[in-house]
Formats: C-alpha cells, structure tokens, sequence
C-alpha cells in the first residue's frame, strides 16, 4: 500500500507554512485503524459487568487509541508502518552516537511537528477522562507520547515513554517545551524547504537524503549539549522509578483493562505480568491479537473510540 500525503514546508517572506495536502477528515483518519468486525453486543455487556465491578480501575493505553485521532501506528496489520514500509524507528544508540542521524530526526521532526502537535483526542479519550473525574478509573498508564490523553483532561496519568512535546538536553537534563525549539529550527534554517513523502508514528515523515542534509539543528541553550524529545527511543530502558511506580500503582488496583494495545513491548507487558501475579481480572479492548489474550477474561476486536463511549462508568 503507498500512501503520499503531500506535506510540504517552506519559507515564504520569513514565515514558515506547513502545507498539508493530506487533512484530517474522517476518512483520512480511518487509513490508520485496521479493520475490525462490528460491535458484538454481547462482548459489549461482558465489559460494562467489567467495568461495573471494577472499583480501582488501571487502564493501560497504546498506540491503537490514537490512531483514531489520525496518528499512525507500528504494528496494525495492513496499515501499521511495518506493514506499509520496510522503515523501521530510529534507534537510541543511534541517535546519541551520530550526528547525521540527530540531523535526519530532527529534520523530518520539524516537518512533522505541525501537524503531529494539532491532532486532538478521539472518543475513546475523552471516555477515558470522563471515568476519571466520576473516579471509576483509578489510573491511566499510556505508552504513547503524543499528549492526547492531557489534552482530553486526564491528571491521574503516566506517560510510560515520555511525551514528545518536551525536549530534553542529553549532557544537562534541561527540559524545554517542543514549541520553543521548532522556532528556533525556523531561525537557523531560513531558506530551507522540504515534502513529505508519507507519514510515520510519532510525528515522523519521510524524507530525502538530500533535503535532509542542509538542515541545521541547534543545542542546548544552557550547555551547549544534544537536544533529544523527551521520549523513551527504540533501544533504551524506561526509567527505574516511573517503572516501580507504575507496579504500585498496579497493585494497588483491582482490574487493568488494556486498551489499543498489543503488548508486544516488555516495558508494558511486565505490568500484565504483574496484575497476573496479584490475580487481577485483565480485560483486553484491542483490534487483533495481544501478547496477552490468554490471560485475558474479556477481549474485544472493536475501535476503542466506539466503544468506550458505550460504556456507562458509574
């Protein structure tokens, strides 16, 4: 399947314009949910018992809740990038030993960004912060790192792998705001100009070598040090704390629903590891197989965004 989406970037009379061909209608975000049958009211009536019993609720989100909201994903079958393209995502030794790789990311990052930063939450989130704020969902561990769970209200929150609107200093740790650092791309490349060629997770594009190799990227204002995005990258290891945090967290619940999520990484499927340790009752909302349907007392193929709204918290 090729997929060209025209998003151009530019410099016109010393202001940037991201030109997207490509808009984020309702049928363009459906090219990034894979197919599903439809909503089997039994299944439905088997998570509200779930959901109604459950009084500490963990929910444990992944990619497949955005792709709703039009942001594309690695696994889903057909239209997850494995699938679409033989790339596969940049690697964080990669990243921290080369600088040709630090430039190739942040070029197609600046591209991106525009469009990446404006996607909005989708009815599976807002579900999901309203069962916060009645207090049926006790905690909410996501694996993605695009902000749309805090854009839809969610507080009782860990971004398991970091959040893309943040950028952090590889030699000094110091974090600034993602918006900041694309005016700065914008200072330092006044001339230069670039089109996508197709979209990737994580607000990635693709792009040429050789629109790539002009790009200047800058450093850290207070160390002079490497810029990376606040996200755990391919290759790397989430923190000790957050991830002792979120056991706790586990453990202290009653139930761990699973949402758009094939737990095929370690750093999420531990936890399913854990709430199979404490006997918790696991449900699983997911479009294809998880690495944990068997440990699973409800699963359910179904868009998380039309049926978490389905479900009544209180």
């Amino acid at each position: 399947m090729k997929m060209s989406f025209g998003l151009t970037f530019k410099s016109a009379k010393g202001r940037w314009i991201a030109n997207p061909s490509w808009q984020c209608s309702k049928a363009s975000i459906g090219l990034f949910v894979p197919a599903s049958p439809p909503l089997d009211p039994e299944k439905v009536k088997e998570l509200q018992r779930f959901i109604t019993l459950s009084k500490r609720l963990l929910v444990m989100t992944g990619a497949g809740i955005s792709t709703e909201s039009g942001i594309p994903d690695y696994r889903s079958e057909k239209v997850g990038l494995y699938a679409r393209t033989d790339r596969r995502p940049i690697q964080h030794g990669d990243f921290v030993r080369s600088a040709p790789i630090r430039q190739r990311y942040w070029a197609r990052n600046f591209v991106g960004w525009p469009q990446f930063s404006s996607h909005q939450p989708n009815p599976a989130h807002w579900a999901l912060s309203t069962w916060e704020k009645l207090g049926k969902l006790y905690w909410l561990v996501t694996q993605n790192v695009d902000a749309l769970h805090t854009k839809a209200g969610s507080r009782r929150l860990t971004e398991l792998h970091g959040c893309m609107h943040r950028v952090l200093c590889l030699d000094c740790g110091e974090q600034t705001p993602r918006g900041v650092l694309q005016e700065r791309f914008q200072v330092l490349n006044p001339t230069w100009s670039a089109e996508a060629y197709g979209l990737a997770p994580d607000g990635d594009v693709f792009l040429s070598e050789e629109q790539v190799r002009s790009f200047q990227v800058p450093s850290c204002v207070q160390c002079g040090g490497h810029l990376k995005p606040d996200v755990v990258f391919f290759g790397d290891t989430v923190n000790p704390d957050k991830v002792d945090f979120v056991h706790k967290r586990v453990k202290e619940a009653d139930s761990l629903l699973v949402v758009g999520s094939s737990l095929q990484v370690y750093s999420s499927y531990r936890f399913i590891l854990t709430a199979r340790e404490k006997k918790l009752p696991i449900a699983i909302l997911n479009i294809g197989p998880t690495r944990s349907d068997d440990l699973a007392c409800v699963k359910l193929n179904s868009r998380c965004g039309e049926l978490l709204p389905l479900i009544d918290p209180r």
